[in-house]
């Protein structure tokens, strides 16, 4: 089951963010801006800031997360993801001698589909063991794992990298495992920076547009819908 947790952040993240902001166009120092920032005045600068598109002091504040029960799939659409760090479990250094797996939604509903997932993960489970067991090094008996090995990352991303993360994987074309992760990442910075994130998320919803194309889920259109209907 995936597991995502918010170990480390920024302290007063969107107050970093405005005090920052607020020093580009001040004779005085950050010590002193800080001060005499409000928390009306925090929400202002900030809400202000995300409008314009003038992001450049989100990269003030930094938000580290533990995320466990995830696949091989996931992490390696995430880390394609810059700029960030992280920090992946080893197949190298640590056996996979009774490896998780996960398993998506539409195997799962499938009794017959999903007894043969199993059965041949299984089988790999059965193949690598016994290449460990013969002498053969795990960095090489790794090579038969599966993509639905669970793996254990630490993810770090300054508030800027993660708006741009949630307007991609927050968006229903996204693959349903990273959409997971990016919802529940949402949820844990919402709680400590509840202004710099107030308006994350998928494009459609946060500025009304969506770039899929032809290819879109039809989620805006019902958006724009629903905005007329409140005009009346």
């Amino acid at each position: 089951m995936m597991q995502v947790k918010l170990i480390r952040y920024t302290p007063e993240p969107d107050k970093t963010v405005a005090m920052s902001a607020h020093l580009c166009y001040s004779p005085i120092g950050a010590a002193e801006i800080e001060e005499n920032l409000t928390d009306e005045k925090v929400a202002s600068l900030v809400k202000m800031l995300g409008r314009m598109g003038h992001t450049s002091t989100f990269e003030h504040v930094s938000f580290t997360f533990a995320i466990e029960g995830v696949s091989r799939v996931l992490t390696h659409q995430l880390v394609r993801h810059r700029i960030a760090s992280y920090s992946q479990q080893s197949q190298r250094y640590v056996k996979e001698h009774d490896f998780e797996r996960i398993v998506p939604p539409s195997i799962a509903r499938d009794p017959a589909v999903k007894a043969r997932f199993d059965e041949l993960c299984n089988a790999i489970q059965g193949f690598y063991n016994d290449m460990t067991e013969a002498g053969i090094p795990a960095e090489d008996a790794r090579y038969i794992l599966p993509n639905a090995t669970e793996t254990k990352i630490v993810v770090t991303m300054n508030a800027r990298s993660l708006l741009h993360f949630f307007e991609l994987r927050c968006c229903s074309r996204a693959q349903w495992e990273i959409r997971e992760l990016a919802n529940r990442m949402l949820e844990e910075v919402r709680q400590v920076a509840p202004v710099l994130f107030a308006k994350a998320g998928p494009t459609c919803v946060t500025q009304r547009v969506c770039h899929e194309g032809k290819m879109s889920c039809g989620r805006l259109k019902q958006l724009l819908a629903e905005d007329e209907a409140k005009k009346k």
